[in-house]
């Protein structure tokens, strides 16, 4: 082994052994060489958010907004990943983490049971990642991992528009434990997991501290997803996604089952996507009060008009019978949602866009009031112009 001269100098006048340098080299390589195929990534999520109107103390309650980031300038989250991705051979192996920093990961609700306090900190995702040679490689996530289910993730530069939609709302965000996929062929692909609870608080028991089950009580997840062929001309590349997740929810301190059902859809027009989502959501055996059921349906539309320019469309509807946000009694909560979306390009690694949001009560006045004291909800329509700006390293 070939030793700088620093090292063989310390050596020489007895400060360090030979043997222990050796030991050290050899460790200083090996995490090297753990550590060479790793990725550090990651994004910078702001906004500037202006909500038309007097009074928003009751906001349209889709997922990591609120009257927090109402008129106002706002830091959301930054992302910091590290990822070591599998590679083809047949025992591969590797890691995946996703830290959370700054209001919408105290939204994320991922703390552990153990923990106290939220300080703007959460871990999105960290999980082993492993491949065991069975048929063409079966993959294995173990640890805190995204859902399965939806058409929108949690991370808001992943997504058309940057607001979420109702569905995306109602669905699971985050689980912890086993799911493992498998690709049949370029068209199928399978997956199936279980965890311990629906989520998303990490290491949740559906036993404890809330629920009454046994201590063998888990969460079952599967989905399946189908892609064209090539040769199914301008469909080529369309995807269709299915997917179920069953177990207990800490929310309703019981079981909830939820459904979900999407499709993009490639057209003969360069540059245009169409995509549509169907999520219901399934609450039984509640505390307190009956059984209920949430629903919520969207339409997507994206054209890349230049090279810099794109403009994406989402249009939805809910119906919570679920009381999974609350409501008017006896009529639940229905509402109409628009959402328009220009995105720009113009910096390198920067993601600009300019987004239009008009929600619309179907069951009595949801939104506005300027506190709690004021009785309740003062209009049907809310409306919102947000500036979004991301810095993806």
């Amino acid at each position: 082994m070939k030793f700088n001269q620093w090292t063989l100098g310390l050596a020489a006048v007895g400060v360090v052994s030979l043997a222990s340098a050796v030991k050290a080299e050899e460790t200083a390589s090996t995490v090297l060489t753990a550590l060479s195929s790793t990725t550090l990534s990651g994004y910078v999520d702001t906004s500037i958010q202006w909500n038309l109107g007097t009074g928003n103390f009751n906001n349209p309650p889709y997922s990591f907004g609120g009257i927090e980031k109402a008129d106002g300038f706002n830091l959301n989250v930054v992302q910091l990943t590290l990822d070591k991705p599998l590679d083809e051979s047949e025992w591969a192996s590797g890691y995946h983490l996703d830290l959370w920093m700054g209001p919408d990961a105290d939204a994320l609700n991922t703390l552990s049971t153990s923990a106290h306090g939220t300080g703007d900190f959460a871990i999105r995702q960290a999980y082993v990642a492993l491949r065991t040679p069975i048929g063409n490689g079966l993959d294995w996530k173990i640890g805190v991992f995204d859902t399965i289910i939806g058409y929108e993730s949690v991370a808001s530069p992943a997504n058309p528009n940057f607001t979420r939609s109702y569905g995306q709302t109602i669905e699971p965000q985050t689980h912890t434990g086993v799911l493992a996929s498998y690709r049949i062929n370029d068209n199928f692909s399978l997956a199936a997991g279980i965890a311990n609870t629906i989520g998303p608080a990490i290491n949740d028991r559906a036993h404890a501290p809330f629920g009454d089950h046994a201590e063998s009580y888990k969460s079952y997840m599967g989905s399946i997803a189908v892609t064209a062929p090539d040769n199914w001309g301008f469909l080529s590349g369309s995807t269709m996604y299915a997917g179920v997740v069953n177990g207990f929810s800490s929310s309703y301190f019981d079981r909830q089952t939820s459904y979900y059902f999407g499709a993009t859809i490639a057209t003969p027009v360069t540059g245009l996507r169409l995509g549509g989502a169907f999520d219901y959501l399934d609450v039984s055996d509640r505390f307190f009060v009956d059984e209920g059921n949430a629903w919520a349906a969207a339409l997507y539309a994206s054209y890349q008009a230049t090279e810099k320019l794109s403009v994406h469309a989402r249009a939805e509807y809910l119906d919570d019978q679920a009381d999974f946000f609350g409501g008017a009694p006896g009529t639940g909560f229905k509402v109409w949602a628009f959402t328009a979306t220009a995105q720009y390009d113009l910096w390198k690694n920067v993601l600009s866009r300019l987004e239009f949001r008009w929600d619309h009560s179907d069951s009595g006045k949801l939104f506005g009031s300027n506190s709690s004291f004021n009785f309740g909800p003062t209009r049907k329509n809310a409306y919102v112009v947000i500036l979004n700006t991301v810095y993806k390293f």
